[in-house]
Formats: structure tokens, C-alpha cells, sequence
């Protein structure tokens, strides 16, 4: 079963870092964390697939998707229990990984606050916290 978790009032400002825990499905091909001002603008998509051992980030704009950053460094396992931090800066975003592991990838949209977030796929939030 796909799992959707979603906020509409994240308020997420430059500087803060959201923590998120959860544990991954053990059938799931993958999940998404997304952070933006909408699911059709996303300033973030941060997307572990397993069925590529990669991990994709991409943002979009009205829409349309971006030019993708992909990552192989997926470390960590369907069926495990895992916690990622995400930190907005003004520049960038800034995942770090259960092992520990960043990875970067730059605020196309230049945002200095973010509203929306959705979680979606084989992932299921135990917790998160925004600091």
C-alpha cells in the first residue's frame, strides 16, 4: 500500500532543519519527500529508488520537472527504520542521510520560507520535528 503524509502550513524558513523518521515499507520500488509551495512547485524532491539503488532530487516549477541530481549513496534498506534531516539554507538544501552522508542540492527557486510538504510512497512517518 502507497502511504501519503502531507502538511499545507509547514512554514519552513531559511535556516530551520526538519527531521524526519520513519520506517520503509519492505515491497516498496521507493518513496519521496517533497518540501515546496505546492506539489506542482517543490523547491525539494528527494527520492530513494530501490529498484535503481539511486537516490534522485529534483524541484519543479509550475509543473514542470527540472534537470535531476542523482545520487548513489543509498544506505539504507527497505523494510528498516530510518531518520533523515533536511536543512534549508538560502542556497541550498542539505539531506543528511541515516549514515550519516550529505547530500546537497541547490534552492533553484530561491524560496526563503516553504509551506508544503508530502511524503509519499513506501514510507510511513513515525515522527518529525521542525527546528
Amino acid at each position: 500500500m502507497s502511504e501519503k503524509f502531507e502538511i499545507l502550513n509547514l512554514d519552513m524558513k531559511t535556516g530551520d532543519t526538519l527531521k524526519i523518521k520513519g520506517k520503509i515499507s519492505g515491497d516498496t520500488n521507493g518513496f519521496s519527500i517533497n518540501l515546496g509551495c505546492s506539489s506542482s512547485d517543490l523547491a525539494l524532491h528527494f527520492n530513494p529508488r530501490f529498484d535503481e539503488s539511486v537516490i534522485v532530487c529534483n524541484s519543479r516549477c509550475s509543473k514542470d520537472w527540472q534537470a535531476e541530481h542523482r545520487h548513489d549513496n543509498l544506505c539504507f534498506s527497505r523494510g528498516s527504520t530510518v531518520k533523515f534531516t533536511i536543512e534549508m539554507l538560502a542556497e541550498k538544501f542539505q539531506v543528511k542521510l541515516p549514515d550519516g552522508h550529505e547530500i546537497e542540492f541547490p534552492n533553484r527557486h530561491s524560496y526563503n520560507k516553504v509551506n508544503y510538504m508530502s511524503i509519499k510512497g513506501g514510507f510511513r512517518v513515525t515522527s518529525f520535528k521542525l527546528d
